[in-house]
């Protein structure tokens, strides 16, 4: 039953107007009328989304003389937030792999660098020293 519930779950928020409904319903509970201000859409057209949303055990819709509030449900997403928990780990996991390999790889490249610069140093050493017996060959003996 879960694996439907993740279906309807996700398919409820495929759609960016419900995932904005969302967005404003995680800002406390609101009526029908309040979530489709913002939106370009008939009053029914909204009420269709929150029946998706709704079905999908996403929100919950009440009934208070006049006044019909919707509130998200946390529960749905707690769901969803269980099942991503599995990726989320692989995830860090495979992060945290590339993380050592990348230290491995710049460390390997300090190394070089460090050699570059000791070989740089000992040339620079060797060409003077030669430099001064060359210097010292070709002056006059007297």
């Amino acid at each position: 039953m879960v694996k439907l519930s993740l279906d309807s779950t996700f398919a409820a928020l495929s759609d960016p107007t419900r995932r904005a409904i969302l967005a404003r319903l995680a800002l406390g509970e609101t009526s029908v009328t309040d979530l489709a201000k913002p939106f370009a859409m008939s009053l029914p057209a909204v009420s269709k989304h929150l029946k998706v949303l709704e079905r999908a055990g996403l929100i919950a819709r009440g009934r208070e003389a006049q006044w019909r509030p919707c509130r998200i449900e946390p529960r749905a997403l707690k769901d969803i937030d269980d099942w991503l928990a599995h990726y989320r780990r692989f995830f860090d996991e495979s992060f945290d792999r590339l993380d050592a390999y990348l230290q491995k790889l710049q460390a390997k490249e300090r190394t070089q660098e460090r050699n570059k610069e000791r070989t740089k140093e000992r040339n620079n050493r060797e060409r003077k020293r030669k430099d001064k017996k060359d210097a010292r060959n070709k002056q006059p003996r007297s």
